[in-house]
């Protein structure tokens, strides 16, 4: 019988400072729709979905080892259901039970396709499997309408209003995150990381290595499903772009950014991406150069992200 893998360190946001650095934030996404234009509560919006997805490939990338580059297709099969269902007259709640069952079963496919690879060859083979569902949503146009996409109203009546709509997505955001960390710290969590860190070593011991990773690719991807379909209330449109290899990219580099392996750290990313990309492109269309700038400032000083940057510099003061 496999033994228990020993406990990890306790990571920053478990200290007290860290744990106090989320509250700021917490409160920060709590009382800035207060204070700012209703259009700057649409981007607080995205960047609390966003993050979400970014959660949900940090939950593979940074805890279990394997880079995914298919999680954008996850999160849009996800968005494509609410609004196809809306569409035709299904309820909301509904909608998005669907959008993340379809999302999960997509994801629990992929899982099972790709949990034998590793490295490049996972990337690479996520990343094909992605685009199938791109070119899916493509060409299937009497259902996904094609390059026109989808239009549905998918958001109930109760929430019609940007306030109200925000704070839903604040609170539901906050369970998910509560849930995420619960994931990985539990122990099927905490066996993740060992096999990052020595697959080898954990099946020596007994794991069932290639269940855990399928099972870690499915709930990640039903993660990213609940991403998928909060969006799809929150923005009542799809197209293929949605699903488009872009949308993967933007979710990882939201991970990197952040910080691999800190979870906390998809905030950080996913408010600097979309908070660049709208105040840039108010100034030039070239913001796409900005922001690969800015990734590759990132990656030569701050190779652990921001937040992981953060916290290695109070751990070396601490000790």
């Amino acid at each position: 019988m496999p033994h228990p893998v020993a406990p990890a360190p306790v990571p920053a946001p478990a200290s007290r400072l860290g744990l106090a650095a989320v509250a700021c934030g917490a409160l920060a996404f709590a009382l800035l729709p207060l204070v700012v234009p209703i259009y700057q509560v649409s981007i607080l919006t995205e960047i609390l979905i966003f993050a979400v997805l970014a959660m949900a490939v940090d939950v593979l990338a940074g805890y279990t080892g394997r880079t995914p580059l298919c999680h954008g297709a996850i999160f849009g099969v996800a968005t494509y259901v609410v609004i196809y269902w809306s569409q035709h007259g299904g309820g909301p709640l509904t909608g998005i039970a669907l959008g993340v069952a379809a999302a999960t079963g997509v994801a629990a496919i992929f899982g099972l396709l790709a949990i034998r690879t590793s490295g490049v060859y996972f990337l690479l083979l996520t990343l094909a499997l992605g685009m199938i569902v791109w070119g899916v949503c493509l060409r299937w146009t009497s259902v996904t309408g094609g390059e026109n996409g989808l239009r549905g109203a998918a958001r109930p009546e109760v929430l019609s209003g940007h306030m109200a709509f925000y704070y839903a997505v604040f609170a539901a955001v906050a369970v998910i995150t509560f849930l995420m960390w619960r994931f990985v710290r539990s122990p099927f969590g905490m066996t993740l990381r060992g096999i990052r860190d020595s697959e080898s070593r954990m099946r020596a011991l007994g794991y069932n290595v290639s269940l855990h990773l399928f099972l870690a690719f499915t709930i990640s991807g039903f993660f990213a499903g609940l991403a998928g379909a909060i969006y799809a209330v929150f923005n009542d449109f799809v197209s293929p772009s949605t699903v488009a290899l872009s949308q993967s990219v933007e979710g990882l580099l939201m991970a990197i950014t952040g910080g691999i392996g800190t979870l906390f750290g998809a905030f950080i990313g996913a408010a600097a991406i979309i908070g660049l990309e709208n105040l840039v492109s108010l100034y030039t269309e070239r913001w796409q150069s900005v922001l690969g700038l800015m990734f590759i400032i990132t990656m030569i000083f701050a190779p652990e992200g921001v937040l992981g940057r953060v916290r290695d510099l109070l751990g070396r003061r601490a000790r």
